[in-house]
C-alpha cells in the first residue's frame, strides 16, 4: 500500500470507529498480524526440521544399503548427526558438550553404529529389599523402645 492509500484507510477508520475505539482496534489489528507471522515462522520452522529428519533417515538408508562401508562424507555426517540424537534422547538432562560436526577426514569406522551389548544402561543405586527394609525399621523401633524405656 502506498502512503496515501494508508492515510484514506485511516481517515475511514476515524469516520467510522471514532476517536476513543481507534487505538484499541488498532491494538487488535497489530496483534492479529503478529499471531500471523508468528504462526508463518513456526510452520516455517517445523517444515524445515521435518526436511531434515527426511534427508538424514534417507542418508541412514543408503549408508545400510551401502554395508556402513566406504561411505560419503555426508552419509557419515549424517550418521554422526543421528548418533548425537540418539544420545540427546536418551540422556535428555545431561550435560553433555556440544559436539561439531564430524569432519570428512573422520575414517569410515568411526560411524559405524554401537553395537547393543556397547550401549550401556547407567547403573542404578542398589535398593534394598523389603525384607531388609522392614527389619531395619524393626530395628530401629527397638533401639527407640529402649531409649524412651530407660
Amino acid at each position: 500500500m502506498s502512503f496515501w492509500e494508508l492515510v484514506v484507510v485511516g481517515v475511514v477508520a476515524l469516520l467510522v470507529l471514532g476517536p476513543e475505539k481507534l487505538p484499541g482496534a488498532i491494538r487488535t489489528v497489530t496483534g492479529t498480524i503478529r499471531s500471523i507471522r508468528e504462526f508463518g515462522h513456526q510452520m516455517k520452522s517445523e517444515l524445515s526440521d521435518e526436511l531434515r529428519v527426511h534427508e538424514l533417515h534417507e542418508k541412514l538408508r543408503q549408508a545400510e544399503e551401502k554395508g556402513l562401508l566406504g561411505l560419503s562424507a555426508d552419509e557419515i555426517n549424517a550418521l554422526a548427526e543421528l548418533r548425537q540424537a540418539a544420545a540427546d534422547v536418551n540422556n535428555p538432562y545431561g550435560s553433555s558438550p556440544a559436539t561439531p560436526p564430524v569432519a570428512a577426514t573422520v575414517s569410515p569406522a568411526a560411524a559405524l553404529p554401537a553395537p547393543a551389548a556397547a550401549i550401556a544402561q547407567p547403573d542404578l543405586p542398589a535398593t534394598p529389599a523389603p525384607a531388609a527394609v522392614s527389619a531395619s525399621i524393626n530395628q530401629t523401633a527397638q533401639v527407640n523402645e529402649q531409649k524412651t524405656s530407660s
